[in-house]
């Protein structure tokens, strides 16, 4: 097959039980493997959720580097097509509670006025969208091509970076020990939209490269059952990101409308100008930098009428700790 061949020469290529001793931890020397794999996620978890927890960027990249959960996810994929369950799925199932667990325990020391939303750690990954799905479906495929390959060995710290698994799951502990479940689900959309791309692409990649199980080799399982409800995981993960594309998209645009009316508003207030403008649930916040005193209330709401929907509660924070709870629109 001319495709089999340009993406994976047959002189580099990994033979099915060196993937297999690769990707099945339950298998080989597996008290070594599962060793490394625990110590490994669990030192990741706790630089994970300090370094979300410090807002450090390089922190929580240095926990997707020994980060070794994408291991048993490809090993999804690998029994998939080899049509034999090999643990795998066991071992994700467990690895992710534990990283909740570890995520949940930093939430205790949190102060009480800690706001989650302002951390960038975990704002960036409480919103997934379609172009995270885009990225993971790339990852995933890149990720199976360098495990077949024998001289791509070096893409894979590369990919561990790219793909993001504990950081998600990291956030999703935090979230939940400060008690916001709707942060935390979005947290977790990202990580099963990251799963299911990886093992997809998996499945594709070791198909298409010839790993397959051949007609006269027993199997554990059905591979239409197996394929039917990866792609029924898939379209929920289709849909579910795509409306939260078109929610972040909405809320984005009535962000700028209520930044743009505030503006007017603000237009007569010498040195008064708006900094940010954050949607929470149906509550506007509009933070501004006014010297003076505040316009009239009503002359926002007035500005605002046709710009976002009705129902929605605005309140402008201004310097030095003042505020006036605006009202809500379409009143």
């Amino acid at each position: 097959m001319a495709l089999r061949r340009r993406l994976l020469p047959e002189h580099q290529r990994r033979t099915r039980e060196e993937l297999s001793d690769e990707l099945e931890l339950s298998t080989g020397d597996a008290l070594a493997k599962t060793s490394a794999f625990w110590t490994m996620l669990a030192l990741s978890a706790v630089i994970a959720s300090a370094g979300v927890l410090a807002d450090s960027t390089a922190t929580v990249i240095g926990a997707m580097i020994i980060a070794p959960l994408s291991t048993p996810i490809m090993g999804i994929a690998l029994a998939v097509v080899k049509r034999h369950r090999n643990g795998s799925v066991g071992y994700v199932c467990l690895g992710a509670l534990l990283v909740v667990g570890v995520g949940a325990v930093f939430s205790l020391f949190l102060p009480p006025t800690y706001d989650l939303v302002d951390n960038s750690q975990i704002a960036s990954r409480v919103t997934p969208n379609l172009v995270d799905l885009v990225a993971a479906l790339a990852t995933g495929l890149a990720g199976a091509v360098a495990l077949a390959r024998r001289d791509v060995a070096a893409v894979l710290p590369g990919v561990a970076i790219a793909i993001s698994l504990v950081p998600p799951l990291a956030v999703v502990g935090v979230c939940l020990g400060q008690g916001a479940a709707t942060l935390a689900g979005g947290a977790l959309m990202l990580f099963l939209s990251n799963l299911v791309s990886l093992v997809l692409m998996g499945i594709f990649a070791f198909t298409v490269l010839g790993y397959s199980s051949s007609a006269d080799e027993p199997s554990t399982r059905s591979p239409r059952t197996t394929y039917l409800t990866i792609t029924a995981l898939f379209a929920v993960v289709v849909v579910a990101l795509g409306a939260n594309t078109v929610l972040t998209y909405q809320t984005t645009r009535w962000e700028r409308a209520v930044a743009s009316a505030a503006n007017e508003w603000l237009g007569n207030a010498p040195g008064a100008s708006v900094d940010s403008v954050d949607l929470h649930g149906t509550t506007f916040d509009v933070h501004v930098t006014a010297p003076g005193r505040f316009p009239p209330a009503d002359t926002l709401l007035k500005e605002l009428d046709g710009q976002t929907p009705d129902g929605f509660h605005v309140i402008v924070l201004g310097t030095r700790g003042r505020s006036i709870d605006v009202g809500t629109t379409g009143r």
